[in-house]
């Protein structure tokens, strides 16, 4: 069984140059996969800005959301998680195309071995202001007054607050580096997880939203794994039935043989 994990492509955003360059890759990689992957997780932040209107969609991603398509037709299994950037996704995707959208992080087995799989955000007991701005953003009513913007001001406000956000996290040099244990809230909120139960509560955790490489080991021999983004890193996470790695692949060339990174960007 080999699993495929990426995270982060952010397609859209007016941060990056080229940004139907920027699809195209993305799209070249999942068609180089489609021939081994029995199932695709992205985990988050896939769109830089997502909202789904009752008769309107995000314009765009035409190649993105063709080759879903195409894979889900294969009878390969698409798994979406709602990120903090595309948290408004509703049902256009599964009732279009057939991928399953999920909001939570999500457990499963494969191989015997317990996965705890999603975006990264909002966890444990840490980072309440976010918390709170998160739950404002699923808030029900304000979807529903959000909504009622026109998409092109709706599509404004979504894109400067991007724009902003990300200068204000560039100013944070470590933050675009793994920060150690103490101080990353996914590896706080894993050890916390895996204190409360004595001992190991799943074997892998992974997550997306950090935009950085890590696989962390904890003391009770599990593994959690940040895997990047497809801004900066471009990079995934690959679960073969035996073990889960790290890659990196060439963004000049996503078909070509991509690079195991794990041991670069291993941690305890």
């Amino acid at each position: 069984m080999r699993i495929y994990f990426a995270s982060d492509t952010h397609l859209g955003a007016h941060i990056v140059g080229d940004r139907k360059g920027q699809e195209l890759r993305f799209v070249a990689w999942l068609d180089k996969i489609k021939s081994d992957a029995d199932a695709i997780y992205l985990l988050g932040d896939i769109f830089d800005y997502w909202f789904e209107y009752k008769s309107v969609v995000p314009k765009g991603y035409v190649r993105f959301l063709s080759k879903l398509d195409e894979l889900t037709q294969m009878g390969i299994d698409i798994h979406i998680f709602t990120g903090n950037h595309d948290v408004w996704m509703f049902s256009y995707l599964q009732e279009e195309i057939g991928v399953k959208v999920h909001t939570p992080h999500i457990s499963t087995t494969w191989d015997n071995k317990h996965f705890f799989i999603g975006h990264g955000d909002g966890l444990g007991k840490y980072d309440k202001p976010y918390k709170l701005l998160k739950w404002i953003f699923q808030c029900r009513p304000i979807q529903i007054i959000y909504s009622w913007l026109h998409p092109d001001l709706a599509n404004w406000i979504a894109n400067t607050w991007s724009v902003l956000s990300r200068k204000s996290n560039s100013k944070k040099t470590k933050f675009h580096s793994f920060m150690g244990p103490d101080k990353e809230i996914q590896i706080r909120y894993v050890n916390d997880e895996e204190e409360a139960n004595n001992g190991k509560k799943y074997d892998y955790y992974i997550f997306g939203h950090r935009h950085i490489l890590a696989d962390y080991s904890t003391k009770y021999g599990a593994h959690a794994l940040i895997i990047g983004d497809w801004l900066y890193n471009f990079s995934y996470a690959l679960w073969d039935g035996e073990s889960l790695k790290l890659y990196q692949v060439n963004p000049d060339n996503p078909t070509e043989e991509p690079k195991c990174v794990s041991d670069k960007f291993s941690f305890k």
